[in-house]
């Protein structure tokens, strides 16, 4: 079985004036080394699904520990993982720089079939799973929702038909989805260039303002309003480690840091007093979102994006699972336990079970079926003509625009997960 690899592209040195003054040609190709890793985003992956598990554990409104809220069962911890729900914007942050890592320089055919095969065989485990215990075990948890509710979550796409969740946490893979698909569009018009990426990420955000007075339901969901800042963001994290700084580059950053950094703070605030029932003034969250993108700025702009320490890249690849069947399976079984053991051992034993079955999920669902379905779509989607035609010599046109700041990139193999892997 072939491996499953991506493209690590290798920083380029800050740029200077005289770069960005002249006009972009094709420079004298250098000798390729090893791109770095960036594994200490794995290991922050990890630690920010961590944080979601927590949230959902033992400060979001439920009453499965038998005494409702769940912040009455642990009310010290209640109060630091209260902001466990970051963790989504961290998510979101890193896929906007991890997802043009992996996009730039490829055929939308390998992308299409990157992201389909990353992202939807542990899906369909997790939604059957899930399904299986609402429907026939859990029937209480289950009563909003139909089977045929239950089939059209295997589409992933159920938010945009305002179909509920099977589980609540799949509300973030439709905003994922849907910056996938904007990555994509980018890549068929032949927009995935330095400038063209900056200039996206800077007007994207700003027209997400306007998503109220836009009359089409289909481009206010496409605009990805309340998160378009955080994968901006992380688009502009990516430029700068891809090309160099520059005055622009950081300008941009800067202009979505203080967005994102305003819109979670509103929605923040929100949740933290309806869902888990603690006011939390709206600065917090402003502070919280400009260390989001402050930590991942250290980890892929310093010295510390060529740290790699043994296990950050299964922890990487186990985030996506354990994301995905944290949830209702969790409470069930903590619902299970309640009464019997001492909560501390409860939350500890659904911890565990959670990780083994994320393994379980990784090793051989997901290095097995993903692989194979990756490949298979890709080849399909190359198939077409309409969309293999316009991609044609793509990959070529932005080297060609981009050789000035960098070598060709270079194919690194990614034997078990790592950051391209991830949401």
């Amino acid at each position: 079985m072939a491996e499953t690899t991506a493209t690590a592209l290798r920083p380029a040195p800050a740029a200077t004036g005289e770069d960005r003054a002249a006009p972009e040609r094709p420079a004298a190709p250098s000798a390729p080394r090893r791109a770095p890793r960036l594994a200490l985003l794995d290991g922050l992956r990890l630690l920010a699904a961590v944080g979601v598990i927590l949230y959902h554990y033992t400060a979001w409104h439920h009453g499965n520990w038998g005494i409702e809220p769940a912040k009455a069962a642990w009310p010290s911890l209640s109060r630091f993982t209260l902001f466990g729900n970051m963790g989504v914007q961290l998510f979101f942050v890193i896929s906007g720089f991890v997802i043009l890592l992996s996009a730039y320089g490829k055929r939308p055919a390998q992308f299409i079939g990157s992201r389909i095969g990353r992202l939807f065989p542990a899906y369909w485990v997790a939604v059957l799973a899930t399904g299986v215990l609402i429907f026939f075990i859990w029937p209480s948890m289950g009563q909003r929702l139909s089977f045929s509710d239950w089939a059209v979550n295997l589409t992933m796409m159920q938010g945009g038909f305002g179909i509920p969740h099977v589980d609540g946490v799949y509300w973030t893979l439709w905003a994922e989805m849907r910056f996938y698909g904007l990555v994509l569009v980018l890549m068929m018009l032949g927009w995935v260039t330095r400038r063209r990426i900056l200039a996206f990420a800077a007007l994207w955000p700003l027209v997400g303002f306007l998503a109220p007075m836009i009359p089409s339901n289909f481009i206010r969901q496409a605009l990805i309003p309340d998160h378009a800042a955080l994968f901006a963001g992380g688009m502009c994290l990516f430029l700068i480690y891809r090309f160099g700084h520059s005055p622009m580059r950081w300008a941009v950053l800067g202009l979505n840091v203080v967005q994102a950094a305003w819109l979670t703070g509103r929605t923040g605030s929100e949740e933290a007093m309806h869902l888990v029932g603690y006011s939390v003034p709206e600065q917090a969250y402003w502070l919280i979102v400009a260390a989001i993108f402050a930590v991942i700025a250290v980890l892929v702009l310093t010295p510390l994006r060529r740290v790699n320490l043994p296990g950050l890249a299964l922890a990487g690849a186990l985030t996506y699972p354990i994301y995905l069947l944290h949830e209702i399976w969790g409470w069930w079984i903590i619902r299970q336990l309640s009464g019997h053991l001492p909560r501390p051992v409860i939350l500890a034993i659904t911890l565990v079970v959670v990780g083994v079955a994320a393994y379980l999920v990784y090793r051989w669902v997901e290095q097995t079926v993903g692989r194979r379905l990756g490949k298979r779509v890709t080849a399909l989607v190359d198939s077409v003509v309409a969309l293999r035609e316009p991609a044609r010599g793509f990959a070529e046109r932005v080297q060609r625009s981009d050789s000035r700041y960098r070598p060709a990139p270079r194919v690194v193999p990614h034997n078990t997960g790592g950051i391209t892997r991830g949401l």
